[in-house]
């Protein structure tokens, strides 16, 4: 795969990430589509999507052989309850409470969260530019929820909560994942990780519960994209991109993610930002390039290999 394909591959499903959490919202809002059972069909059937494009391809033996190791099948019912069911839930959850503008910038701080975690556990040691991404992540944090007034926050409380959680469930599914990514395909793990999470909270909401002929054609359109395209397929190009680019420039690139959010959020579902919020986001943004950037290897990449790299689930 060229280069240039591979800028492609990324960019697009960065794209899809971003708007799926606006159109998510937009379920929410106008069809009141139950959180629990959107997070459940998702992940049963982008699960499945995964784990079939793994069957057409190259190692399909890897589907059933990763759970004829017993310690690594725990790790893997682990991952996907506390790490894959935990990041998409609490995402969906700010996204309903909030919108998906801030559900995507504050998952985004997981990054800054893993390294704070790494210091304290004397993995790595504080740096300059390790202060000055935790600093942007602070301010662009601030701005963002507060709006530059310290006296009232512009977004919902549970918002921010499910938000913050998203964030730390996002550093705990990059760390934990290390040691399945490094014997197994990354679609096997995330395909399997899906399902684990999907079965999970189908006690909670079974699927078929749902009425599904008072849906409209334009809400099965929103959920074909939010599955297909906004999980699936923007996953699958994230993990294709990096046949032909370094983790690095993939990861720089997946930072137009929470732009596409806001801009969705704010031009097409018409929800209010203001100033501040924009020069918020401006910091995120500029934190998650920092990171990017980091020619040195930045913590939470200097212990893994390029199979390891974080996988996008927002």
């Amino acid at each position: 795969m060229n280069r240039r394909k591979g800028i492609f591959l990324v960019i697009t499903g960065a794209i899809f990430w971003g708007i799926g959490g606006t159109v998510s919202k937009k379920l929410f809002q106008e069809f009141e589509i139950d959180v629990n059972w959107l997070v459940t069909i998702r992940l049963l059937i982008a699960g499945f999507l995964l784990l079939t494009v793994q069957y057409f391809g190259k190692n399909r033996s890897q589907i059933l052989g990763v759970w004829k190791n017993k310690r690594m099948a725990i790790q893997l019912i682990i991952f996907g309850l506390l790490g894959m069911l935990a990041v998409q839930y609490t995402y969906m959850a700010s996204i309903k409470h909030g919108n998906a503008a801030v559900a995507t910038l504050l998952q985004y701080l997981a990054p800054v969260m893993i390294i704070v975690y790494l210091i304290f556990r004397k993995q790595t040691v504080l740096t300059r530019r390790d202060l000055l991404t935790v600093s942007l992540a602070l301010i662009g944090c601030f701005l963002l929820l507060t709006n530059g007034s310290i006296s009232q926050l512009s977004v919902p409380t549970l918002a921010i909560v499910w938000g913050i959680l998203s964030g730390l469930a996002l550093a705990f599914y990059t760390l934990y994942a290390v040691p399945l990514l490094a014997q197994y395909d990354s679609l096997v793990i995330v395909g399997w990780a899906m399902i684990i999470g999907g079965v999970a909270l189908s006690f909670l909401h079974p699927p078929w519960q749902m009425d599904f002929q008072t849906l409209t054609v334009e809400a099965y359109v929103y959920l074909i994209f939010v599955i297909i395209f906004g999980t699936m397929i923007a996953f699958w190009f994230y993990i294709e991109s990096l046949q032909s680019l370094l983790p690095k420039e993939s990861s720089l690139l997946g930072s137009i993610e929470p732009l596409a959010a806001v801009l969705t959020t704010v031009y097409w579902l018409k929800e209010p930002f203001g100033y501040f919020q924009w020069v918020g986001t401006a910091c995120i943004i500029g934190m998650i390039l920092l990171l990017a950037l980091n020619k040195t290897s930045s913590s939470t990449t200097s212990q893994t290999p390029k199979k390891e790299e974080p996988l996008r689930v927002s």
